[in-house]
């Protein structure tokens, strides 16, 4: 009876807690009192129960923000530093961005290089146990989930992930590490003349690690650039201006930023860009967001490149953060962005309701839109135009020029479950450790490495066996499904552990079917014949 009471006050007080809105109005209206001040010092006082007022508080605040829009957030100060660590620095822990939907634990980025990712950790991972405790639905904060995940580099942690399509929960145990946050990934020359750079988010000192690889890869002749933004789910708006700017000649417009309460704000290209002149591919995907769709939009708006890949995320929404009176932090969504054609490219949402707009995924795998052009849908049926007057759409994503489609190739569950179970990360760490000293003398180099190293004989016996020791037990059609995958990606993982995330990408990327189309662009003669280079 007591917590139905509870519960029956909790529903009003949230409906009271609206009136927080007037926190964003003038210093003035701040300081008048108001129905919730009321609200809370009759509770304080009458209620038959005690009532932690904190905790209510936190609770409100988070429901109401909620009720906006899918972006808007409510940061309590506790988990503020967290919370931007990843754009920030750098820390020790299981390596994955995550936000708590519906009360569960989602995994929305695993970062590059970090041990979950390394372990086959994706995003739309729903973490539900944490060393076999369950952690779904018993109100888990974004606190809570730090002080279990993080730890001293070397400890380990189990846990349980349910994975959409998987009918069992899937255990993993992660080994802590230190956490890399570098924002450029990879960069290295492709072919001859060719060069590439892979950013997975935009951070604060994206732009300076993206000059640095720009000016070394001019040293190796580069004359047409590959910006590889595939699963780069954003961050800063000014380093998505400034990274365009890179690519634009003076006095262009970049993005520009409406919002009925915030100043309008145009963004315009400067004279300074590093690679005004040449070709420029961009591949993206649909976990390309926000950041990345300004990059993309204001690239194919001016015709400046090619955008190639699957139609990106659709985030629109430009967010600023309001600090509170004790520390706290609300991360409201103030203006709408719109790329130089005019397109506000953010997908529809329905207000207090974030499930459907996260199953935007879902709805377009049934459509089939990750394997067929003409399955794609955009919510906007307004024509926008290029500065060469080719038709975009806004209204749900960037669509790119050259569609590629999804590779599912080598998708087997014999190659997810030696993923999930860490085969490949035990195997190749062992591996190298073991021989470290004569793999680096026989191979001394990257080039070395990829040209005469072969993941076969004893090499491959060895990884099989240790598969099946882990309870992974060969699956003959999966395998031979995915053979080609696994050989590949033991190799990888042999040369990151060897060298860097740079040794990783050159031989991964022998898998990424729109890297292999915009090199394919680039010798074909693409950008001359629709008119795109060098502008």
């Amino acid at each position: 009876m007591i917590q139905s009471r509870l519960m029956k006050f909790r529903v009003a007080f949230l409906s009271l807690l609206i009136i927080l809105t007037g926190l964003f109005q003038s210093s003035a209206q701040l300081m008048q009192p108001s129905k919730v001040d009321h609200a809370l010092e009759i509770v304080k006082y009458y209620y038959v129960d005690t009532v932690n007022e904190k905790a209510l508080m936190e609770e409100a605040m988070k429901a109401m923000i909620k009720e906006l829009d899918p972006h808007s957030v409510y940061i309590p100060l506790e988990e503020l530093r967290e919370m931007n660590e990843p754009l920030l620095g750098k820390f020790e822990g299981i390596g994955i961005q995550f936000n708590i939907h519906e009360d569960t634990i989602m995994v929305t980025q695993t970062i590059v290089g970090g041990p979950s990712e390394k372990l086959g950790i994706r995003a739309g991972d729903r973490i539900v146990k944490i060393d076999t405790q369950n952690v779904a639905g018993i109100k888990i904060t974004n606190n809570d989930v730090l002080k279990k995940l993080r730890g001293d580099k070397g400890t380990k942690v189990t846990v349980g992930i349910y994975r959409r399509g998987m009918s069992e929960l899937i255990d993993y145990t992660i080994t802590r590490d230190q956490i890399p946050l570098f924002s450029v990934d990879a960069s290295y020359m492709v072919a001859p003349e060719i060069g590439y750079i892979k950013i997975s988010r935009f951070a604060d000192a994206t732009v300076e690690e993206f000059k640095k690889a720009l000016a070394d890869l001019k040293t190796k002749g580069m004359t047409s650039l590959i910006l590889d933004l595939q699963g780069n789910g954003g961050g800063y708006l000014n380093r998505a201006v400034e990274l365009s700017d890179e690519f634009l000649a003076d006095g262009k417009k970049i993005v520009y930023t409406r919002g009925r309460a915030n100043p309008d704000e145009d963004f315009m290209s400067s004279s300074r860009g590093g690679w005004e002149k040449g070709n420029i591919a961009v591949l993206i995907d649909e976990g390309s967001a926000s950041a990345s769709e300004i990059v993309s939009g204001a690239i194919q708006d001016w015709d400046r490149g090619l955008i190639i890949g699957r139609r990106s995320f659709g985030k629109g929404l430009v967010q600023k953060p309001f600090q509170l009176p004790d520390g706290s932090i609300i991360r409201l969504t103030v203006a709408h962005y719109y790329t130089p054609s005019g397109r506000n490219i953010q997908k529809p949402y329905t207000l207090g309701d974030e499930e459907d707009y996260y199953l935007d995924y879902s709805t377009r795998a049934k459509q089939g839109e990750f394997f067929y052009e003409d399955s794609v849908h955009f919510a906007d049926t307004t024509q926008y135009f290029t500065s060469s007057k080719r038709v975009v759409r806004g209204g749900g994503g960037i669509m790119p020029d050259l569609f590629v489609p999804m590779d599912t190739s080598h998708n087997s569950t014999y190659f997810s479950d030696l993923f999930r179970k860490g085969v490949f990360n035990d195997f190749t760490l062992t591996y190298v450790d073991n021989n470290r000293n004569s793999l680096k003398s026989n191979y001394p180099n990257i080039d070395a490495f990829k040209a005469n190293f072969s993941v076969d004989g004893k090499v491959f016996d060895d990884f099989l066996a240790l598969a099946k020791k882990q309870g992974v037990e060969k699956d003959s059609a999966g395998f031979i499904r995915s053979e080609k995958a696994i050989r590949i990606h033991l190799k990888a993982l042999i040369a990151r552990n060897l060298w860097d995330t740079d040794a990783y990408f050159e031989i991964s990327n022998e898998l990424n079917r729109s890297l292999d189309r915009a090199i394919e662009a680039v010798q074909n003669k693409t950008f001359e014949k629709m008119k795109l280079a060098g502008k």
